[in-house]
């Protein structure tokens, strides 16, 4: 196991040494870790990977998934902030309407009470609940029950494109973060409530499997363009299958450096480049 993470963060440095040639002040985030363990974190300073880095991400689920409960959110905090002077940005932090919409509406009050200046940045997951006829990126799918199909419900708007009653609770002092399918038909539709809610921070994925579609750069010109008047922070994930020493997308790459060839190539062309011109100042996360 320690020699995965040895490569993983390995990786990581390779990446971020590729981005720093292209943008040297982007911000370089770690991929948000899911449970919130300082000893990883640590595991990864003993590497020496966090010198390369500006933020570590934490996920966090505490009414669906984590082991723990909401109130423990500063606690969470602190045990990261004992092993790295880093910033801490929770990357990921959501509550599904599975069980009722009640839950996730006193999720997100909560939430906002815990987290709101006690974190550097706080992203909700999500907007947009995932449609029923698409899969979400699990390991086990449906064989997980009840937790798979939780997947499904964790915006604050309905497949139906109706808002849930926690959607009147979002203070936009926070974050989205909100996924999006190659060439996803939510997109214009997505754009248009995030400025309804007033949100200014904004986290989504250029996925490397899809940067190998064909008509990729059509798409995520297309995605990166109606995302442009948001601080975007940009989650690099995902390997292509056939570049993966399993097939499957969340398997390690057979070479480490494409993964810092994709990254580059992702920098150059939308962190604010001269011929993007995004008016705002992107971040990266490597997940």
């Amino acid at each position: 196991m320690d020699q995965g993470w040895k490569e993983f963060a390995e990786m990581t440095r390779m990446a971020a040494i590729a981005i720093r040639q292209c943008r040297p002040k982007l911000p370089i985030i770690l991929g948000g870790i899911s449970p919130i363990d300082a000893g990883f974190i640590d595991l990864l300073k003993s590497y020496g990977l966090l010198a390369y880095l500006d933020a570590v991400g934490v996920h966090g689920f505490p009414l669906d998934w984590n082991h723990w409960q909401i109130n423990d959110w500063p606690k969470k905090l602190d045990e990261i902030r004992a092993v790295t002077d880093l910033p801490i940005w929770v990357t990921e932090v959501g509550v599904s309407t599975f069980g009722a919409d009640e839950v996730q509406t006193f999720g997100i009050q909560r939430t906002s009470e815990l987290l709101i200046g006690n974190a550097d940045r706080v992203f909700w997951y999500s907007l947009l609940d995932l449609p029923m006829k698409w899969e979400a990126t699990t390991r086990h799918k449906e064989c997980e029950g009840s937790a798979y199909y939780r997947h499904f419900y964790m915006g604050l708007i309905r497949e139906d494109r109706t808002p849930k009653p926690a959607i009147k609770y979002f203070n936009p002092e926070m974050g989205i973060c909100q996924w999006f399918h190659f060439e996803d038909h939510r997109l214009d539709f997505a754009v248009e409530w995030l400025r309804k809610l007033g949100v200014r921070k904004l986290r989504t994925g250029i996925s490397w499997a899809d940067w190998e579609r064909p008509n990729a750069l059509q798409w995520f010109d297309r995605q990166m363009e109606a995302l442009a008047e948001f601080d975007t922070t940009i989650t690099l994930c995902f390997t292509p299958p056939s570049r993966g020493k399993a097939s499957n997308c969340t398997s390690p790459p057979l070479c480490l450096d494409e993964f810092s060839r994709f990254a580059a190539e992702v920098v150059e062309r939308y962190a604010g480049d001269p011929v993007n011109k995004s008016p705002v100042e992107p971040s990266l996360l490597v997940d």
